[in-house]
C-alpha cells in the first residue's frame, strides 16, 4: 500500500506541475497556441509519465534502505542518529556568523547554498566518526553496556577457531559443540575441505571411510550450527603443507587453531599461535586417581610381564594389574598404587586389593 502511495504522490505532483508549466512560456508562445486547455492535458501526461518513473526509481531506492536499516544492529544506528544530530549542531553553530556578513543581494544565495553544502557535509562527517569512535561513544553515554566493557576489556570477545581436518575426522568436536563448552565462530579452511575430500576419495577402504566420516560430521555440525560453522575460501599458492596453511591462516586472523594432532599443536605453539587440543581437553577432564584409591576392574588380558593383567577404564586408560594373571576374564576389585603421564596418554599401576590388604 505504501508503495503504490509513494508513486501515485509523485504522478499527481508531476501531472499538476506540467498543467500549470505552460504558464511559464513567453506571452508570444501561448498566443500562436489555439487550444490551450489540450496542450495542458498533453503536457500534464507526459510529466505525469515521468513522474511515474522517478516515483518507481524513488520507491525501489526506500525500500533498499529500509532492508539494509533493518539488517543493521541496534547499535550502528544509535550512534549514527546521534552522529547525525551532534554533525547539524555543529553546522548549525559555525555557519550561523555567515548569516551575519554583509553581503550584497545579487549575491544573497550564497548564504543557503553554503548552509545547505555546510549541513550536508558534517552530518556525513559525523555518521562516519559515529561509525569508526560507535563503541567509544556507547561507553561515554552508558558505561555498564556490554560493548563498553569489550572496549574497556572487562569483557573479552571469543577468538575464531580454525578448525583441522584431523579435529573433523576424530568427531569429538561435534560432542564439544553440543556441550557448549566451545565458544566463538568455527572457521573450515577451504584447503582442509579439499585433503578432507582427498582422504575420503583415497584408494585405502580404512582412510576413504575415515575421510567420508569427516564429511558426514562436517554437514552435520553445518546444518545444527549454521551461524558458527563458516567455510572459508581462502588457500596459499606459496605454502605446500596443509598444516603450515593452518598455522599460517590462524596468524593473519588472530584465530585459535583446534586440531588433536600432536605434532601441529606443537609447531604452532613455537609460532605463539594459540591451540586448543582435543586430546590435552580428553586427559584433562579425565578423573585423577591416587595411591590407594578402589577400583572395580575387568582383566582383559595378560602383560608383557608374566604376572600382570592388563584392563581399561570406562575412557580407555589402561590399568596394569600386578599379580593380576590369574584373573584374565574376570572382574576384580584392585587398589591403584601409582599413575604415569605419557604422551601417549596415562596408565595407572594397581594390585589385587587381597595382596595389597595382606
Amino acid at each position: 500500500m505504501l508503495d503504490a502511495i509513494i508513486i501515485f504522490s509523485f504522478i499527481l505532483a508531476a501531472s499538476g506541475i506540467g498543467f500549470y508549466s505552460i504558464e511559464l512560456l513567453p506571452n508570444g508562445t501561448l498566443d500562436q497556441v489555439t487550444n490551450l486547455e489540450a496542450l495542458r492535458l498533453v503536457v500534464a501526461v507526459f510529466a505525469a509519465i515521468i513522474g511515474g518513473a522517478i516515483g518507481l526509481s524513488f520507491q525501489t531506492t526506500y525500500r533498499r534502505v529500509e532492508s539494509q536499516i533493518k539488517e543493521m544492529p541496534l547499535e550502528v544506528i544509535l550512534t549514527r542518529a546521534i552522529g547525525l544530530v551532534i554533525g547539524l549542531l555543529l553546522a548549525n553553530l559555525m555557519l550561523a556568523p555567515l548569516f551575519l556578513l554583509p553581503i550584497p543581494a545579487d549575491f544573497g544565495f550564497i548564504k543557503p547554498l553554503v548552509a545547505v553544502v555546510g549541513s550536508i557535509i558534517l552530518s556525513v562527517t559525523g555518521m562516519n566518526l559515529a561509525d569508526t569512535h560507535g563503541r567509544g561513544l556507547l561507553r561515554f553515554i552508558n558505561p555498564n553496556t556490554v560493548e563498553s566493557m569489550v572496549v574497556e576489556g572487562t569483557l573479552k570477545p571469543a577468538n575464531t577457531k580454525v578448525l583441522d581436518t584431523s579435529c573433523i575426522i576424530d568427531g569429538r568436536i561435534e560432542a564439544l559443540l553440543e556441550t557448549g563448552f566451545l565458544e566463538g565462530q568455527i572457521l573450515v579452511p577451504q584447503f582442509v575441505l579439499q585433503e578432507l575430500q582427498q582422504v575420503a576419495d583415497a584408494s585405502k577402504d580404512q582412510k576413504r571411510v575415515r575421510g567420508r566420516r569427516g564429511l558426514e560430521i562436517l554437514n552435520r555440525i553445518k546444518e545444527e550450527y549454521p551461524d558458527r560453522i563458516l567455510i572459508n575460501g581462502i588457500d596459499y599458492d606459496d605454502i605446500p603443507t596443509v598444516d603450515a596453511k593452518l598455522v599460517r591462516f590462524a596468524q593473519e586472523i588472530s584465530g585459535t587453531l583446534l586440531t588433536n594432532d600432536y605434532n601441529l599443536s606443537k609447531v604452532a605453539s613455537v609460532q605463539k599461535v594459540p591451540v586448543l587440543n582435543v586430546n590435552d581437553l580428553v586427559n584433562a577432564v579425565r578423573p585423577s586417581y591416587l595411591p590407594g584409591d578402589n577400583l572395580d576392574l575387568k582383566i582383559l588380558k595378560e602383560g608383557k610381564e608374566p604376572s600382570q593383567g592388563i584392563g581399561y577404564l570406562d575412557d580407555g586408560t589402561m590399568v596394569v594389574v600386578e599379580e593380576g594373571s590369574p584373573y584374565v576374564g574376570g572382574e576384580l576389585r584392585v587398589v591403584v598404587t601409582s599413575a604415569l603421564q605419557t604422551t601417549a596418554g596415562r596408565m595407572i599401576f594397581a594390585k589385587p586389593q587381597a595382596s595389597a590388604l595382606a
